[in-house]
């Protein structure tokens, strides 16, 4: 059995520069606290847990004095000031590509666009983004939805870090007939763009994909999505142990992607996994 790995899988960088941020921040102090997961990735967070980062919803919980991480997700606008006012001691681990996103759509509402976002509505980072427009805004995720838009005379247009770029290229075009001035600015990462390029290349060439990272990650099932439209034995797993219910046999060929908050040594282990199914198998 070939076992076929996507070039860009593990770690991106704002992930990497929030879990060192974790990581120096837990040499100085016996407890932490995050708002909300750092990341996507349940494991990555449950391991933190055990070396005393806890993971808070709700701010009113930490005290004067206390050190927070906000996620690489980020935060709203106004949750800045409240943990201000409560002399919490801030680490800002927000990606800087999703500040990238929070200050195009401020930028965009400051010049009176309507502002629309490609992305999750419910996801902390489109959260955050909705957080830095004062005006009217929409989020949408698809064509359909940008078509049922009403016109307006300016459209400020940008996306969710982990979207899809042909899709934020599609919805460009519908919106320039939806306004009479489209201000665009992409704001989908470059490591999304690559992980999503690579993983549509394997899929292409096997006839079992597996993605690696968390079920609750929006660029993890974007892979999923993706994967599964070019193979349709495409399946999204945490790590090793979800692959029990898989059934590897007449598959001879396999592909491996992995979401950006998914770290290297879930990876190996699944790759280790997969040669010793292989092993089994020509032994057969």
């Amino acid at each position: 059995m070939n076992i076929l790995i996507a070039k860009h899988v593990g770690f991106c960088f704002g992930v990497e520069r929030a879990i060192s941020l974790v990581e120096e921040a837990l040499i100085n102090n016996k407890k932490v606290y995050t708002y909300g997961p750092i990341i996507h990735n349940p494991i990555v967070v449950s391991n933190l847990e055990n070396r005393g980062v806890k993971v808070v919803y709700d701010l009113n919980e930490l005290n004067s004095g206390d050190v927070l991480i906000i996620r690489s997700h980020g935060i709203a606008k106004n949750l800045y000031c409240h943990l201000e006012r409560k002399n919490i001691k801030i680490i800002d681990a927000t990606c800087p590509f999703v500040k990238k996103a929070y200050n195009a759509a401020e930028n965009f509402s400051r010049a009176s666009y309507f502002v629309v976002i490609l992305g999750d509505r419910q996801h902390p980072e489109v959260e955050g983004i909705i957080s830095y427009i004062d005006g009217e805004y929409a989020v949408i995720s698809s064509t359909l939805e940008a078509m049922n838009l009403t016109k307006k005379e300016k459209i400020g247009y940008l996306a969710q870090t982990t979207q899809d770029r042909k899709l934020f290229m599609s919805i460009k075009d519908i919106l320039s007939l939806k306004c009479n001035e489209l201000k665009v600015l992409d704001t989908i990462c470059n490591a999304t763009y690559l992980r999503q390029k690579d993983a549509k290349e394997v899929a292409e060439k096997v006839e079992l994909m597996l993605i690696v990272g968390g079920q609750n990650s929006g660029n993890t099932n974007r892979l999923l999505q993706i994967c599964s439209e070019i193979c349709k034995r495409s399946y999204l797993i945490e790590s090793v142990k979800d692959l029990k219910n898989i059934n590897f046999q007449g598959i001879n060929n396999v592909g491996v992607s992995a979401g950006a908050s998914t770290p290297n040594y879930l990876i190996n282990e699944l790759i280790e996994y997969l040669n010793g199914v292989s092993y089994v198998r020509d032994k057969w």
